[in-house]
């Protein structure tokens, strides 16, 4: 529901169109007329109980009551996560930890991550993601807090199996839990708000590890008191979401009977097919017999190495600029704040124009610049362009990561079918770890050129891919136009009508 340029209501009707409603909230019965009666009933049945004022109401309420308890989630998930980086030089001493011992225990994260997302996904859409995140939420963080009392790289990889398979659905979930409440022009800022916890968790992440490693004569090893702090913080503040979050909006104990139906009636207007419909896995994997569910599995690969090599070895990456420990975690603080503020740029942009793949395409643009600047200069001698490179790096990893993911979820109706590409789209982008976490060897240090090679090269043919991506979709919208003789706006087609996917002549992609 969107105002008019006169300031008036507008609502959508069943073939796209916006209609403006009178002063009683009505619509006006002389535009009315000029349709076809059948249209006029669909609409005026569409219409009946949407109201723009209580609607941006509605909207403010769950942005309130959702996004800041998702996103520290999320921030404590990255922490989990990435908190091995910021401990590297310490872990390896005290472990023993020898040869490429290190790169396995970051490998080893990603296997049971890839195999277990789509299990635990669909468990999620069965039992309810409010339910099944903070039950991952309480795993992850008491493997994290575990780390204390490991003292061999046998114990250490053990605790890092559990968590890859803790956190292996954490991001598809919340993706899916977000599409329960929002519509699709309004997800892909929420989205980046709660994407970008990961960012800041990162920055956080820097200056944490730099003040407890000025802890001397405690009880434990000073980076020790690192996971002590991120995990314990992280099982509390699970069994807070378990009580907190609702299971859907039209189930939300927040709202009244009048919300809930108003959140029902959005949802099953502009986000799913059939609302909170029960999982029929059989139904749901027809997803995967799509060749365009592919393309994306294939630039989600594409996505996953940028975006796991920033996050995992921008202290490496950044410490080439020559300084000591401490100082190298508290100079990624910066990189990653600026990330976090260009996935919020991009990500509104991305909503304000109905756009998705443009954006997708420039964030591949900035991590390809980044990784070939810094592959190409004399750090040395050029240490600021060195660092702005680094910048660069994070704003091209954040945003396609939740753009893209907002691109496909946007164009699938089917809430099963969303959930299992989703489960198996994220995990496969994450799975790229694998590649990052060994092409950044240690006799490549400091320089890393073979790894900054690599990213880069994924990050080009993931530009490439996209792009390819974009120009199916225009095609094919212009052809399903010419073969109904009508010019269609993607985004005016109800969701009820889109069930069966581009197989519907009614589909559009949503670009």
């Amino acid at each position: 529901m969107e105002l008019g340029p006169d300031g008036k209501d507008l609502a959508l009707g069943p073939d796209g169109k916006d209609l403006e409603l009178g002063p009683d909230g009505k619509v006006d019965p002389e535009t009315e007329s000029n349709k076809p009666p059948s249209t006029a009933r669909a609409e005026s049945h569409l219409l009946a109980s949407i109201d723009a004022k209580a609607e941006r109401a509605l909207v403010w309420k769950f942005d309130l009551r959702l996004l800041p308890v998702l996103a520290a989630m999320y921030l404590f998930n990255s922490l989990d996560k990435s908190n091995l980086g910021n401990a590297k030089s310490h872990l390896e001493v005290a472990l023993g930890l020898v040869d490429n011992q290190y790169n396995i225990l970051l490998s080893v994260f990603f296997v049971p991550y890839v195999l277990t997302a789509p299990f635990l996904g669909l468990l999620g859409k069965k039992y309810g993601p409010s339910r099944v995140l903070p039950c991952m939420m309480f795993v992850f963080g008491s493997a994290t807090l575990l780390v204390v009392a490991t003292h061999n790289f046998a114990g250490i990889m053990t605790l890092r199996w559990f968590l890859g398979m803790s956190e292996s659905a954490f991001f598809p979930l919340v993706i899916y839990y977000q599409t329960m409440f929002y519509r699709r022009g309004e997800l892909a800022r929420r989205l980046a708000i709660f994407y970008a916890a990961q960012s800041i968790a990162s920055a956080f992440g820097g200056l944490l590890s730099f003040g407890v490693f000025q802890i001397q004569g405690g009880a434990l090893e000073p980076w020790r008191y690192l996971f002590v702090i991120e995990g314990s913080c992280t099982v509390l503040f699970s069994l807070f979401a378990f009580w907190y979050l609702p299971r859907s909006a039209s189930e939300a104990r927040f709202l009244d009977d009048a919300e809930r139906q108003l959140a029902y009636q959005r949802m099953a207007l502009d986000s799913s097919s059939t609302v909170n419909e029960k999982l029929n896995i059989r139904e749901s994997l027809t997803i995967l017999k799509l060749p365009t569910s592919w393309l994306i599995l294939a630039i989600q690969m594409c996505l996953g190495v940028p975006l796991q090599s920033v996050t995992l070895f921008l202290p490496q990456i950044v410490g080439r600029l020559g300084y000591d420990t401490a100082k190298t975690n508290l100079y990624t603080v910066a990189p990653n704040v600026s990330g976090a503020v260009m996935l919020l740029i991009l990500a509104f942009a991305s909503d304000g124009t109905r756009l998705r793949f443009p954006f997708v395409a420039l964030g591949f643009l900035f991590t390809f610049i980044g990784m070939v600047i810094y592959a190409a200069i004399d750090v040395s001698s050029e240490l600021q362009v060195a660092y702005f490179a680094s910048f660069m790096m994070t704003w091209g990893t954040s945003a396609p990561s939740v753009l893209l993911d907002v691109l496909y979820n946007n164009n699938i109706a089917h809430e099963g079918k969303r959930v299992v590409l989703t489960s198996i789209g994220v995990p496969v982008a994450n799975m790229m770890g694998v590649v990052s976490s060994n092409i950044f060897r240690n006799q490549d240090a400091p320089r890393y050129l073979p790894a900054l090679a690599t990213t880069a090269a994924f990050g080009g043919l993931g530009l490439v891919l996209t792009l390819l991506f974009g120009a199916y979709m225009i095609t094919d919208n212009k052809l399903r136009d010419r073969k109904q003789g009508v010019k269609v706006n993607p985004i005016d087609v109800p969701t009820e009508k889109l069930r069966d996917g581009p197989a519907s002549p009614d589909f559009r992609w949503c670009l």
